[in-house]
């Protein structure tokens, strides 16, 4: 929904004129410098400007934009449970601005006199409005207000709960229909010109929803709203909007601040920087004052005598001000004043005399007295008040017998004879903070009913503070940070919630009894052994880097979560802390990560879910019953010997950075994957894991055929078995795979095996099998495969650098068209792939391969005679002795998309045909000379450091007609030079990568 409306005033109302006089002498004062000044335009023509002596100017795209940001906020306040108004009978047509020399005058409904008496015949607003506005203003001074009306308004501010009581409207039924009425000269002529007579143009909404929105707006905003038409000028003037009149880092002349003062004698709230005359003259103009406060500047002795004038003034707030001439008593006297803030003040000697003073802050004011008479006063903040001495501390604090708080950090004349009398008169004391106050030790000191005690950095408190601590039955929090004397501390406190020790370089031992507690920081603290503790409340405990750590005792019903990070001196012990009975009944997390004094590990822990032991170098056995043990980290341990897992909840374990584990017992009914790769001294190992179905066995050298038949007949449901370097693995082993019907990957790499019959035998359903470098497996070992038929399954083969003849390896291509992946990389037995008719010539290429041209119907039935393959991805990498590779149509290949042969040195010849091959990999074949492809959906060609000259590989890519990529580095007969002719020859090459440059 859009707004479209034209803004023109006349310039006959002197009364029109002196408001927006006003208007801009409060933009000034905000700081509204984004609304340029000039005339109001039309919408339908950004370029003209209609002359108006108001003295502004807003161009039809700034009212546009006007307009939107106030559509947006009506918007939300409709979304905050706000109906809209349903039309009247008789509303007048949306109306379009028309140009600048047109007439635009008013047009009623015939008969109906609703239309043109509508404004004041609007529907009512029902709303508390002048409580919540008054909390929304309080509240924006201290920073939570609303910056502008562009932005998402928020009503979380201080005291902004929404007061808005159902609104009701008169009218029909139609919703969410906002009106304006552009009423228009019933006497215009067709060319659109007439009189700019009795000109109005106004927004159809009701006073009081035009006042619940401008509450969301600030002063700056509001002072642009009032420039859009005489409804919001008089709306935006409301005086519940100008309640708290904020002047902070403006720059105001005290002409201009008494002007305001005098136009919203209703303020209550004032925010000045300053002068004193600024200060004098709210005291004077503004009887309603409750919120005064002042900054930077000077305040003479007039303005504490005329403050008794305001009668209302509850809170006073002064910051960074000199008091007087700062070298005389400022008497501060009224008798409904509430709260007292005089912040980095420059005054010799303060008296206040304040009946009702409830809160009064001297917060790093230099003065060196201060009397006071405030009886009802509870809440003290003189911290940082370096020249205050000792006696004036303990007159203004033992002045105020209903003491609730207080704060003399910084105060560093304070002794342990003050804080006596003050525990003595201030029997309600329940806050105090004597950070940094050197010289008090709390000797003979009782205060029963504190709550909370702050002692940071007090060199006099030692372990003997603590017995006048302990009778402050009431404590819930206590920090005793930098407190360099403290060597014990001994606490049996039923209330106490929260215990800070931090940097404490001489403490020792810790003991604290409290049911309650529920959150300890101890940090730093090195020369620490010793700690006991006993709550019920306490969840979490980090005790991270406290090297000498070497007893801990706990009874803690609810912990849950325990680091001990880098406790190096901790022992073998601490495992009884922390299994069942040992007092933390809850507990969930142990971390023990680099404590490298644990030598034997031993954990039974029902409730233990996660555990740590990262960098934990000395351990050497393990031993962990925790049925619900879900994660266990051993990153580090590179001693350990021994370990057992039982029973543990375990889904995957990695021990293949355990290189000296010999022993290994798994019971685990949840695990699903085990990886023991590198645990080359392994020898004995009982794994009984149901649901296990992956094992990596790799470069297990001591694994032997028992320990793998015992762990099938455990884990049938393993599906991917990896047996790589695992040379005590013969033949009795491979009959155990019988029990593992799921079994679908086996890697045999490395071993020394010599028949396969019972992987043949046993592995029905084996889709992926890994040979690689098994030297002992003879020409006949795989003749099952190509001959006999075993594992029609599979798909992957992997006979790298194997010693398999040049027959062998033919007739396993020849036979076995349903392997996907094969993989001879390193195969030195084998030379030339041939998979082509006598003559090497190829066939003709039916239609697929080539865009045009016929085919021979013999070379048709001999292709349809002859099984597909399914080879996807052939890799002959490192092959020395092939010399040719001729793959023809009549091979069948539709499937291949991978072929490499990179690093086959004497390579010379290339010639293949095969319509989906992707990818072909010639790099390093330095022997290349003839290079014939046909190959229609090749990608990516790589013919880096080859001998090949560009007229091959040039006629060889004309035929790749989606080639992209190009790779011919190191190529000596291929010039830089050359790289026209190839794109010439493959347009649609994208990459073509030189030694001198990458095109």
């Amino acid at each position: 929904m859009k707004i479209w409306c034209c803004l023109c005033f006349t310039g006959e109302d002197e009364e029109e004129e002196e408001d927006n006089v006003k208007i801009m002498n409060e933009e000034d004062i905000f700081g509204n410098e984004s609304l340029p000044e000039g005339n109001i335009a039309n919408d339908e023509d950004d370029g003209v400007e209609v002359d108006v002596p108001l003295g502004l100017t807003v161009t039809g795209h700034e009212r546009d934009e006007q307009l939107r940001l106030f559509e947006e906020l009506l918007k939300k306040v409709r979304v905050g449970r706000l109906s809209w108004p349903p039309p009247a009978t008789g509303t007048s047509r949306w109306s379009k601005g028309e140009s600048s020399s047109a007439t635009i005058a008013a047009s009623v409904d015939s008969g109906t006199e609703d239309g043109r008496d509508s404004h004041h015949k609007r529907p009512k607003v029902h709303s508390d409005y002048d409580e919540y506005h008054f909390a929304t203003t309080v509240s924006s001074n201290a920073g939570s207000s609303i910056a502008s009306i562009g932005r998402d308004y928020n009503e979380t501010q201080g005291s902004s709960e929404t007061c808005y009581n159902t609104f009701t409207f008169n009218g029909s039924s139609d919703e969410n229909t906002l009106d304006i009425s552009c009423l228009r000269d019933n006497g215009g002529d067709e060319s659109g010109t007439s009189k700019v007579e009795d000109l109005e143009v106004r927004m159809d909404l009701t006073d009081d929803l035009l006042h619940m929105v401008f509450s969301f707006l600030d002063h700056p905003n509001l002072c642009r709203a009032a420039r859009v038409c005489r409804q919001w000028r008089a709306a935006s003037a409301h005086e519940d909007f100008w309640r708290c009149l904020n002047f902070e880092e403006r720059n105001i002349s005290v002409e201009q601040f008494e002007d305001m003062c005098l136009r919203y004698p209703s303020a209550t709230a004032v925010n000045i920087t300053g002068a004193h005359l600024l200060a004098m003259k709210a005291v004077s103009l503004l009887r309603n004052l409750e919120v005064l406060t002042l900054g930077r500047g000077q305040l003479g002795d007039t303005f504490f005598q005329a403050l008794a004038d305001c009668s209302v003034l509850k809170r006073l707030n002064i910051n960074d001000a000199t008091l007087g001439n700062g070298i005389q008593e400022i008497p501060i006297n009224h008798e409904k004043l509430l709260h007292l803030q005089l912040t980095k003040c420059r005054v010799m000697r303060v008296s206040v005399r304040c009946p009702l003073l409830e809160t009064m802050s001297l917060k790093r004011s230099n003065m060196a007295q201060a009397v006071l008479n405030c009886p009802l006063l509870h809440d003290l903040d003189i911290g940082a008040c370096h020249k205050l001495p000792d006696a004036a501390i303990r007159s203004a604090a033992t002045s105020c017998p209903q003491l609730v708080s207080l704060d003399m950090s910084n105060c560093s004349c304070v002794s342990d004879e003050t804080l006596r009398e003050i525990a003595l008169t201030c029997a309600n004391l329940h806050i105090l903070d004597a950070s940094y106050c050197p010289n008090i030790s709390l000797e003979s000191v009782r205060l029963p009913m504190l709550t909370v005690l702050k002692l940071h950095s007090c060199e006099g408190i030692t372990s003997a503070s603590m017995v006048a601590i302990s009778y402050s039955d009431m404590l819930e929090v206590l920090e005793l940070d930098n407190c360099s004397l403290l060597a014990s501390v001994s606490l049996d406190l039923p209330r106490l919630q929260n215990v800070r020790l931090v940097h404490c370089r001489k403490f020792s031992d810790l003991n604290l009894r409290s049911i309650t507690l529920s959150s300890i920081l101890v940090s730093n603290c090195s020369v620490l052994h010793r700690i006991n503790i006993t709550s019920n409340f306490l969840q979490k405990l980090s005790l991270q880097k406290q090297d000498s750590l070497t007893t801990l005792a706990l009874q803690c019903q609810g912990l849950q979560e325990v680091d001990l990070t880098d406790c190096e001196s901790l022992t073998n012990s601490i495992c009884n802390v922390f299994s069942d009975g040992g007092g933390c009944p809850m507990l969930k997390s142990l971390i023990l990560d680099n404590c490298e004094s644990l030598t034997a590990v031993q954990f039974c822990s029902t409730p233990l879910i996660s555990l740590s032991l990262v960098g934990c170098r000395a351990i050497t056995a393990l031993e962990l019953t925790c049925p619900n043990l879900e994660k266990v980290c051993l990153d580090g341990c590179d001693h350990l010997e021994r370990a057992l897992f039982c029973p543990v909840g375990l889904r995957s374990l990695n021990l293949g950075i355990c290189p000296k584990l010999n022993i290994l017992s798994i019971e685990a009914p949840q695990m699903v994957s085990l990886e023991l790769k590198g645990c080359g001294v392994l020898s004995e190992a009982s794994i009984k894991c149901p649901l296990l179905t992956s094992l990596d066995a790799s470069f297990c050298s001591q694994l032997t055929d028992d320990c793998l038949s015992a762990t099938t007949a455990s884990c049938q449901l393993i599906e991917s078995l990896i047996l790589m370097s695992c040379p005590s693995i013969g033949s009795d082993g491979l009959c155990a795979l019988c029990w593992l019907p799921n079994l679908t990957l086996l890697d045999l790499s490395y071993t020394f095996l010599m028949n396969l019959q019972p992987v043949f035998e046993s592995c029905l359903q084996l889709k992926v099998l890994k040979l690689q470098a098994c030297k002992y497996l003879t020409d006949s070992s795989l003749e099952p495969l190509y001959k006999g038929g075993a594992l029609p399954a599979l798909q992957e083969l992997d006979l790298s650098y194997g010693t398999l003849c040049q027959t062998a390896i033919e007739e396993l291509l020849a036979c076995c068209t349903h392997l996907t992946h094969v993989s001879l990389n390193g195969c030195v037995n084998m030379h030339d792939l041939n998979w082509g008719s006598g003559g090497g010539q190829h066939t003709d290429l039916p239609s697929m391969y080539v865009s045009s041209g016929a085919s021979s119907p013999d070379n048709f039935q001999e292709l349809s005679e002859q099984p597909n393959r399914l080879l996807q991805i052939l890799n002959c990498v490192g092959c020395p002795n092939i010399r040719k590779v001729f793959i023809p149509p009549v091979a069948r290949c539709f499937h291949l998309l991978s072929l490499n042969l990179s690093l086959s040195v004497n390579l010379r010849e290339v010639d293949v045909a095969c319509f989906n091959l992707c990818f072909l990999n010639l790099s390093n074949c330095c022997s290349l000379e003839i290079l014939k492809l046909h190959c229609p959906r090749l990608t990516s060609l790589f013919l880096q450091s080859c001998n090949i000259d560009e007229e091959a590989v040039e006629v060889a890519i004309s035929k790749c007609y989606l080639l992209e990529t190009l790779d011919v580095r190191f190529c000596p007969k291929i010039s830089s030079m050359s790289m026209v002719r190839l794109r010439a020859a493959c347009p649609s090459l994208k990459r073509i990568f030189s030694s001198l440059s990458t095109s």
